[in-house]
């Protein structure tokens, strides 16, 4: 049941109404962006909704229980607004979004709709549809720890406890999307940087952050393979930093950054061939004990 003001009740009770939709999208950087299908401008709550973007709402679904209900917001790609590079670099990933029923003509007659969080983002060549979640979405996600072989931290977080020092380094040559080469990371061994996080900190790029696919250090060229492609294209002499990576093992832990003792995965649990093996004649030491002591 939703309680709608008294005020907003009885311009619904009318024969003709001055109704639009109001959208507000709060990024994970903080900005705060408003938008509305109405023909002019709006604000209220300190938020500035802009209109003729083409923004446009379709049908949204409510479920029962902890299903996941939501909708699709399209709209055209705006320099002023949303616009293909902040896509691309994920500033909207998971960012929070309001919707409001607004009179247009008095804008204190209005209600909450819905809040939810951006989902999946589909981009065409001038235009974008965007998923709108429910809340529901916060218990599909991963809580706490699992009991699992691999670390449930990330490299450098406060449970892992690795002090990481950020290397920075400068593009020489690349093709422009997924590969690059960086002679100022020859003094690291193959392989030390896949998985890391790279970020770009100067360029059309800066800011924008991805993993790496593949570091290869051979014959004195290094080379990098990321995972993601920029919104612009790579070019020499822009500037990155790069975290190593980490593939989440126990021997990786130990051995790479000696720090053992905070892995946070369960490295001897048992394995599914020792689980339904059973137990044969003469296989000792099945006491319930330890089985690496």
């Amino acid at each position: 049941m939703r309680d709608i003001p008294e005020a907003l009740a009885e311009h619904l009770a009318q024969g003709a109404t001055t109704l639009c939709r109001c959208w507000s999208l709060t990024r994970r950087d903080g900005a705060v962006l408003g938008f509305t299908d109405h023909d002019g401008p709006l604000s209220f709550d300190g938020i500035a909704f802009a209109a003729m973007t083409g923004l446009e709402a379709a049908e949204s679904a409510a479920e029962l229980g902890f299903a996941i209900g939501g909708g699709d917001v399209s709209g055209a790609l705006l320099a002023a607004g949303l616009n293909e590079a902040d896509l691309a670099r994920g500033l909207y990933d998971d960012a929070r979004v309001a919707i409001w029923l607004v009179n247009w003509s008095d804008v204190a007659q209005r209600i909450l709709l819905e809040t939810g969080f951006v989902g999946e983002i589909r981009r065409g060549d001038r235009g974008f549809t965007a998923e709108v979640r429910g809340l529901a979405k916060a218990f599909d996600e991963e809580r706490g720890r699992l009991y699992m072989r691999s670390c449930s931290a990330d490299l450098g977080d406060a449970r892992c406890g690795v002090a990481l020092a950020a290397i920075t380094a400068t593009v020489a040559a690349s093709d422009g999307r997924l590969g690059l080469t960086a002679p100022a990371l020859a003094g690291f061994a193959d392989g030390h940087f896949t998985g890391g996080r790279l970020i770009f900190t100067s360029g059309a790029n800066i800011g924008f952050a991805t993993e790496v696919k593949r570091h290869g250090a051979a014959g004195g060229l290094v080379a990098l393979q990321l995972w993601q492609a920029p919104p612009a294209a790579i070019v020499a002499g822009d500037a990155f930093t790069l975290s190593p990576g980490c593939d989440k093992s126990f021997a990786t832990c130990q051995a790479k950054f000696a720090n053992g003792i905070n892995f946070r995965g369960f490295p001897h649990m048992p394995g599914t061939d020792f689980i339904i093996g059973g137990v044969r004649p003469g296989d000792g030491a099945l006491d319930g004990g330890s089985l690496f002591r």
